[in-house]
């Protein structure tokens, strides 16, 4: 056992964070920690780093040898990355804080044993030396691992891209990883791309160390939790598997809650009313007084939290043709410098179109180019008929010195402020949160804020970029749910990978000067590992109420008819459960994809 934090509680003046917070981590754990934008999981992270005191409960740690990758990638201008790179962290740090320590015990005096103290504090010193001649080769090599050059070494921190800073602070992660028992990181993957997500995936997935992550990138947590822990109105539930392990259980605990509080007030009426009616024939008895006793025994079952959910609904307009975009040898260059060369592209009406690729290689050029925001050579047209929505992952629409309701009222009037709440409100933005200055708000509520305006138009192409940067999982879930539904085209530009299966059903990879298309989802275009597509005889089922299938992302509306076979019917576990499938008595044969059998030694 690394840590253990037992019924951790945590508030900031009359906020209660953390109300009842439990979690264990043993060597080898991959956990990720989830939960909605403010729930506290990154104020429990400080507190099992010892960043910050617990008001109540109990922390065991033991190991010190703990490595830490912070949500917000420093960006001063003071720093370089050498300087970052070699700032205390893991093993240095906690040799640095020891050394002070005796240090001090020292100048205190007293009855002290001078030798061991003495010995510690030459081990100690000789360590940190070889730290030091081992730190410059090791910090380039961590660079290179991240696919950063040495050259980025003398460059200040701010003169770097986003996600040039966050790979700087993730090969911190990798110069310290050899000497740590625990990685903890918080939101890792944020500004890095695809191929960067998919290194870290891998590395994690072959170090020794113990890892603990919170993290909104769903693929992500498919690929490396084994355990997952959800913060929710301050207390945790710990669920076994990855995130999507995770929604199927937690849907079915949701379900069975309410069963359970249903038929426990069921009850309580019915055994009220009995009490109620022997009073009535009998008042001179004690009969009812009795009956009301055992009411009073009843195991009192608490009413489930509403879950609150943002709604989205996207207003399509009258649709464009059927050809929405046409270009032909596009290409770009910037300083005379070539971004882009050669794109030709063929939008159709209702296509829902994912561009991904490494950072730098010209994604949102891309965007730029096809909004006429920058030129471009070669032929690009576009349909006269298209009525476009922008979103920008910048938010440069925000005026942040407003608050999200006065921006919302400058665009569809003064007088309109009910209706501007109410929007806001879809968006689980109230109270305070839509009258103070928007640059006091989180990442992930000025980007609601910038979807809201998104909607207020009616459109039939939009463009997106990054449109699920900052948000919490349910809101991405929200998000992609309205852009399924949506009647118009979309082209977006993301690295999420989830997103990119859920939504999209063309990729479009930008990649050495070249934006290179494939039909299908992001799975698809890569291929799952360890799966093969095999027949299998399937089930027949009728869906009587609309509902989605988080493992897939598919949604079924009323009407539908399912094919479930043996190997997919996990999927639709909650579903089933909830009658909201009908088997029909059909079967039919169908292909599914199931995880190679491992190969047995002979």
């Amino acid at each position: 056992m690394l840590i253990k934090a037992q019924s951790i509680t945590k508030a900031f003046g009359p906020l209660k964070v953390l109300k009842d917070v439990s979690l264990q981590i043993n060597e080898g754990d991959s956990i990720g920690l989830i939960g909605v934008n403010g729930a506290g999981k990154s104020t429990f992270l400080k507190i099992m780093l010892g960043e910050l005191k617990p008001d109540t409960g109990e922390l065991t740690r033991n190991t010190q040898r703990i490595g830490y990758l912070e949500q917000f990638p420093e960006s001063s201008h003071e720093y370089t990355v050498r300087d970052v790179l070699g700032r205390p962290y893991g093993h240095i740090e906690n040799i640095k804080r020891r050394l002070k320590e005796i240090e001090e015990i020292m100048m205190a005096g007293g009855d002290i044993d001078w030798n061991a103290l003495a010995e510690e504090n030459a081990n100690l010193e000789s360590q940190l030396s070889k730290c030091d001649m081992d730190d410059e080769d090791n910090q380039r090599k961590a660079l290179e691992r991240v696919g950063l050059s040495d050259e980025f070494m003398d460059r200040t921190m701010d003169s770097l891209s986003g996600g040039e800073r966050a790979k700087v602070m993730l090969s911190r992660i990798v110069v310290q990883a050899e000497e740590c028992d625990l990685l903890v990181m918080d939101e890792p993957t944020s500004h890095l791309d695809i191929d960067t997500v998919e290194w870290l995936e891998d590395y994690l997935l072959d170090s020794h160390c113990a890892v603990l992550v919170i993290s909104h990138d769903r693929y992500f947590l498919d690929k490396i939790a084994t355990r997952m822990l959800e913060i929710e109105h301050g207390k945790s539930r710990e669920y076994k598997g990855n995130y999507s392990d995770f929604i199927m259980k937690k849907m079915l605990d949701l379900e069975r809650a309410r069963k359970e509080y249903q038929r426990y007030m069921a009850e309580k009426r019915h055994q009220e009313s009995v009490a109620k009616q022997m009073y009535i024939d009998n008042p001179f008895l004690t009969v009812h007084k009795t009956r009301q006793k055992m009411i009073d025994k009843m195991d009192v079952k608490e009413k489930p939290d509403k879950v609150e959910e943002i709604t989205v609904k996207i207003q399509a307009a009258h649709k464009s043709g059927k050809n929405v975009l046409t270009t032909k040898d596009v290409s770009v260059d910037y300083s005379g410098k070539m971004i882009l060369e050669h794109v030709n592209l063929d939008v159709q009406k209702g296509e829902k179109i994912g561009i991904f690729g490494a950072n730098g290689q010209g994604k949102s050029t891309l965007l730029k180019a096809i909004l006429e925001e920058i030129p471009c050579k070669g032929e690009l047209w576009m349909a006269p008929g298209a009525k476009i929505g922008y979103y920008s992952q910048n938010h440069e629409g925000l005026d942040l010195k407003l608050s999200a309701e006065e921006q919302i009222l400058t665009v569809i009037g003064r007088e309109r402020r009910g209706e501007a709440r109410q929007m806001l409100a879809r968006f689980l933005l109230f109270g305070e949160d839509v009258e103070r200055p928007m640059s006091t708000l989180s990442g992930g509520q000025r980007a609601r804020v910038a979807m809201c305006l998104l909607l207020l138009d009616a459109t039939n192409l939009l463009i997106l970029d990054e449109p699920t940067n900052y948000l919490d999982i349910p809101a991405k879930h929200a998000i992609e749910e309205a852009l399924v539904e949506y009647d118009g085209t979309v082209i977006t530009v993301t690295h999420d990978r989830y997103f990119l299966d859920t939504v999209c059903t063309k990729m479009i990879e930008v990649k050495d000067h070249h934006a290179i298309v494939f039909s299908g989802t992001y799975s698809e275009m890569k291929g799952r590992k360890n799966t093969k597509e095999i027949v299998m005889d399937a089930d027949e089922y009728r869906v009587l109420s609309p509902f989605t299938n988080w493992v897939t992302g598919k949604k079924y509306v009323k009407g539908d008819r399912v094919l479930i076979a043996p190997a997919d019917q996990k999927s639709f576990e909650w579903a089933l459960n909830q009658g909201k499938l009908k088997k029909t008595g059909g079967r039919q044969r169908k292909k599914v994809n199931v995880p190679d059998a491992p190969k047995q030694n002979s």
